[in-house]
């Protein structure tokens, strides 16, 4: 027999993850206007990934789930990471 914990999150908390996500989904809609040329697409990049682990941590309930689901999704987020390092490397040097 296993015995599962209840897991109960309040709705203020909710709201201040809604609230940080609508801010990123705001500087990223602004970004482009800076003309930051190459810089641009990083930012833009770096804040959807942000996005991505704040709904991965409070929406998916990853931040209570046990270690074995944390290992496998940081693995995908190595694999995300590395096919993003690749994709500007060719980018720079073509």
């Amino acid at each position: 027999m296993t015995t599962e914990e209840k897991h109960i999150t309040s709705y203020s908390l909710y709201a201040r993850v809604l609230i940080i996500l609508m801010v990123l989904t705001a500087i990223t809609i602004t970004a482009p206007s800076l003309n930051l040329t190459a810089f641009t697409i990083l930012i833009a990049l770096v804040i959807a990934s942000t996005k991505a682990g704040i709904v991965l941590t409070y929406f998916m309930h990853l931040k209570i789930e046990n270690t074995l689901l944390r290992i496998m999704v940081i693995m995908v987020l190595g694999i995300y990471g590395s096919v993003i390092i690749l994709t500007f490397a060719d980018y720079i040097y073509r």
